[in-house]
């Protein structure tokens, strides 16, 4: 078997390629990614590409044929990877996040591919009621990531058949110590800031909801996803990636960290406008589908795999959120000396 991972190099690529690598040692394993974020390496002495049988450097909106044949199997989490991100390269995140994604299902379905996964998110429910949001559910994407994934689904689906099964999994919010952490994700900027300052500032009234996975379980989903059949959810099956446990209040998270990490104040801007992005998310589909895949890593797990592993990186800076473990800063660094262009492309 032939696995092609595109978009490795960043925060939950590391946890995918272990997963698939404990569930498929002898499997042919090829991670493809432009390597923006290759050196914003966290607590690791060794590459976790190092797993791969292959690393391809190459922008997936340079894909081609050739690139995709032999290949039984492709993971699609390349993509610019959050709201702020996608503010500030608004016309780049639709050319990665949903243009490329259909090229590349397209060219994969041409060269038999069997299984297409794409890294979908529940952002795309935004703005939601006080009801957990199913699949069929309306849509209420806020911003130009979240529009992006929803069109890639709408593109996507008109691909599905009977030899090409695509799964795209709304993930929850990702958090968990990674290879390549991020702390631009709420759980993380959290724990960060409880270890770092001493405080948590929520920028809100810690009222809004959101769901949570850790990028272990994440790719725990990945690897039912790419087995895969049509049989178990459809020929295209949009799935929430989650479970139900993990619907939390903001200030409920911060609450957890607190308990966890001593002295933590938590400060709440309870004069903050409302933030519109709010939604708690029904993963019972996911459950019965994929019952052997559920996500077995606690909150509290979470939270202390994080303090344990900024506190061996020495993360002390309060400043942390001007820092290259913030994604941003990365691309914006990668500008400011020269060394790419606004259209994100390598100079």
């Amino acid at each position: 078997m032939k696995i092609l991972v595109t978009g490795n190099l960043g925060y939950v690529g590391p946890s995918v390629i272990t997963q698939l690598r404990l569930s498929n040692p002898s499997a042919q394993i090829v991670g493809m990614d432009l390597g923006f974020f290759a050196h914003c390496l966290t607590g690791v002495y060794s590459l976790p590409e190092s797993a791969l049988d292959c690393q391809i450097y190459k922008d997936v909106r340079d894909v081609v044929q050739d690139d995709l044949e032999g290949f039984d199997k492709v993971i699609h989490l390349a993509a610019v990877s959050n709201d702020p991100m996608g503010k500030e390269f608004t016309k780049v995140t639709y050319e990665i996040n949903c243009q490329s994604s259909t090229k590349i299902a397209t060219l994969a379905k041409r060269a038999k591919v069997r299984n297409y996964v794409f890294a979908s998110s529940c952002s795309v429910y935004g703005e939601a009621s006080e009801f957990a949001k199913k699949e069929d559910d309306e849509l209420n994407p806020l911003t130009a990531y979240a529009k992006s994934k929803i069109d890639a689904e709408a593109e996507l689906e008109r691909l599905a058949s009977e030899n090409f099964i695509i799964t795209c999994l709304r993930f929850a919010t990702a958090c968990g110590f990674s290879a390549r952490t991020r702390l631009d994700l709420v759980l993380n900027d959290f724990v960060a800031a409880a270890i770092s300052n001493g405080v948590i500032n929520i920028l809100s009234d810690g009222n809004p909801w959101r769901p949570l996975i850790h990028v272990s379980d994440m790719g725990r989903a990945i690897d039912w996803a790419i087995d895969r059949q049509a049989s178990n959810g459809g020929q295209m099956l949009v799935v929430n990636a989650g479970c139900d446990e993990w619907n939390y209040q903001i200030k409920e998270l911060a609450m957890a960290v607190a308990e966890e990490i001593p002295d933590t104040n938590i400060k709440i801007n309870l004069d903050a406008a409302p933030d519109k992005r709010s939604y708690k998310v029904n993963f019972s589909k996911f459950k019965k589908l994929a019952p052997d895949h559920q996500p077995q890593v606690s909150l509290i797990e979470a939270i202390k795999g994080l303090k344990d592993g900024l506190s061996e990186v020495n993360l002390s800076d309060g400043n942390f959120r001007k820092s290259n473990l913030v994604r941003l800063n990365v691309l914006n660094g990668h500008i400011k000396s020269k060394r790419m262009n606004d259209c994100l492309k390598w100079i």
